[in-house]
């Protein structure tokens, strides 16, 4: 995938699922002895980054970015079933903290960064897209790689608040392509596809990303039992949490279908449920440009290898 002539390629990793810098995580010491399992030819798209430091519900160690513990108490996963359930809640340090350690700055290939501002009101979070574009506009001097720039949204339900999330992730692109960048709004199936669509016509717009979780209160009751055996979330203490892992993938295809009748030639990275090279498959027929594992390095990851290489050969680059 070919971005303002930045080649990402065909496999652009989800949010955070290697770390901030491609550090990855401590479980992934592990997982290399696992045959199959491999972080090469994916294109790092880093740990969402909020503007100031952001406590979330995943304590942080005294390095201020690394998890503390192994196994987070917000993360609940079902193996067998294929499913995963998170209330991380963005926790992070903040950006000019991520900046300063110069890390992003000494990386050689391209990659993404990812942003999202979190305030209660537009006017807020609009502010803090200033804030964030002012640091990359400095920053990005210093890096010796290209980057592109994966703005993260949540979404709404209904169709009045969806057509207002539009029009603000419309402003934050205009505000940030004074970065001359790839921008990519990152959104859930939540979102319809017409409104999809229309914010992909922007002319400030390269691509979206169509990865996102599925928040508790969208997941269907019958749903719940099959995957996690109860109607309460587990991690209700957290507001509920969002659903990744099998679930989503026939979600995100029916999304796709979907939004190929708008008729937007620009690049779709679509990611959800992708757990086997099969998988892959599905996702490019439905009209992917890219594609982006996640819970995969969690529920299979001895079929990351697989999967990066089905997309390699099934994907034609643009």
């Amino acid at each position: 995938m070919k971005l303002r002539g930045i080649e990402f390629g065909p496999v652009i990793g989800a949010s955070g699922v290697n770390g901030w810098f491609g550090e990855g995580y401590s479980y992934h010491k592990l997982l290399h002895l696992v045959p199959g399992f491999t972080f090469k030819g994916v294109t790092l798209t880093a740990k969402t980054a909020t503007l100031a430091p952001h406590k979330g519900n995943m304590p942080l160690s005294k390095d201020g970015y690394t998890p503390r513990s192994f196994k987070p108490d917000c993360i609940v996963v079902n193996f067998g079933a294929g499913v995963a359930l998170n209330a991380v809640g963005l926790s992070g340090p903040g950006l000019p903290f991520l900046l300063d350690l110069g890390q992003w700055q000494k990386i050689e290939k391209p990659f993404f960064l990812s942003f999202m501002a979190v305030a209660q009101t537009k006017e807020e979070r609009l502010a803090e897209m200033r804030g964030a574009t002012e640091l990359l506009k400095k920053a990005l001097p210093e890096f010796k790689a290209k980057v592109g720039l994966q703005i993260n949204f949540s979404c709404p339900n209904v169709g009045h608040e969806q057509q207002e999330l539009a029009g603000e992730i419309k402003e934050m692109l205009a505000i940030a392509s004074v970065l001359n960048i790839p921008l990519v709004p990152k959104l859930s199936v939540i979102i319809a596809p017409e409104v999809a669509a229309d914010i992909l016509r922007d002319p400030q717009c390269d691509a979206l990303a169509i990865s996102n979780t599925i928040p508790w209160k969208d997941f269907p009751e019958r749903a719940r039992k099959v995957f996690f055996r109860t109607d309460k979330s587990p991690l209700e203490r957290y507001g509920g949490g969002g659903v990744s892992g099998k679930y989503l993938l026939p979600l995100v295809v029916e999304w796709m279908k979907l939004f190929s009748r708008q008729g937007v030639g620009k690049p779709i990275i679509a990611g959800g449920g992708i757990l086997r090279a099969k998988d892959v498959d599905a996702l490019v027929e439905a009209g992917a440009t890219a594609i982006s594992p996640g819970s995969i390095t969690m529920l299979r990851p001895w079929n990351m290898k697989a999967v990066i290489r089905r997309a390699y050969s099934s994907i034609h680059r643009t």
